[in-house]
């Protein structure tokens, strides 16, 4: 495989009280995907930061956030535009979360703030008609979640491809385009842990950060870094 240009679009960061003891998310990304050989490059969203060009890159990540995607932030729709521009212009991508939000917001879905509440711990997705071009599907898919948000109807085009009772569209694949999921597989167990503890009681009920951690000792499973990098070694 030749080099691998990968470009993570920056739309949040850990709370400033973590980063002492945690790396950024674009840092969290680039462990994830476990490509040594990749040149990465990141580009700080949330502070107008965008890419000038689409081409710039082979692929891009979209990381997690604490925005929500129908917030009012300039950057926004200058990210929404920069979607469709690469869809349009036929270039590859990779939605976490906020990520997977706000491409399907940017494609015509709809984005809400789920009356099912916070999403929190180690959940499990069904996989469900598994797309030929990312192989075999994974029997199981468990993956760190923290949202409120959830994608309700995705835009013409996109499959879901993993799917619970908490969250339909856990995971939609845009043929020739994008895979995108709403768990956090770039998180780590213990940073999950920090996340919840320092929360706790403020933005996140007693109650919720209780039933997170109880689900702490289950492993996430289904290595979505592997399928990526099948999906892109022939670049």
């Amino acid at each position: 495989m030749s080099e691998l240009t990968i470009g993570i679009l920056e739309t949040g960061r850990p709370p400033k009280e973590l980063t002492p003891e945690f790396p950024d998310y674009p840092t969290m990304v680039a462990d994830w995907l476990c490509l040594p050989d990749a040149d990465f490059r990141t580009y700080a969203v949330l502070d107008d930061e965008l890419p000038t060009d689409p081409a710039e890159c082979d692929l891009w990540v979209i990381t997690g956030s604490k925005s929500a995607v129908y917030e009012d932030h300039a950057w926004i729709p200058a990210l929404e535009a920069f979607v469709r521009e690469l869809r349009n212009t036929g270039g590859l991508m990779v939605g976490i979360c906020f990520g997977h939000q706000i491409i399907a917001q940017a494609l015509g879905g709809e984005v809400v703030k789920s009356d099912k509440g916070w999403g929190l711990g180690v959940h499990g997705y069904a996989p469900i008609d598994w797309p030929e071009a990312l192989g075999p599907a994974p029997e199981s898919i468990r993956l760190q979640a923290y949202h409120q948000d959830q994608v309700a109807r995705p835009p013409e085009g996109a499959r879901t491809v993993a799917t619970s009772d908490f969250c339909e569209h856990a995971a939609l694949w845009y043929p020739g385009f994008a895979l995108t999921v709403q768990g956090h597989p770039e998180f780590s167990t213990r940073y999950v842990r920090a996340l919840l503890e320092f929360r706790r009681g403020t933005v996140l009920p007693e109650h919720a950060v209780d039933d997170a951690r109880n689900t702490m000792a289950q492993t996430t499973r289904a290595d979505l870094a592997a399928l990526i990098r099948e999906r892109f070694k022939s670049i």
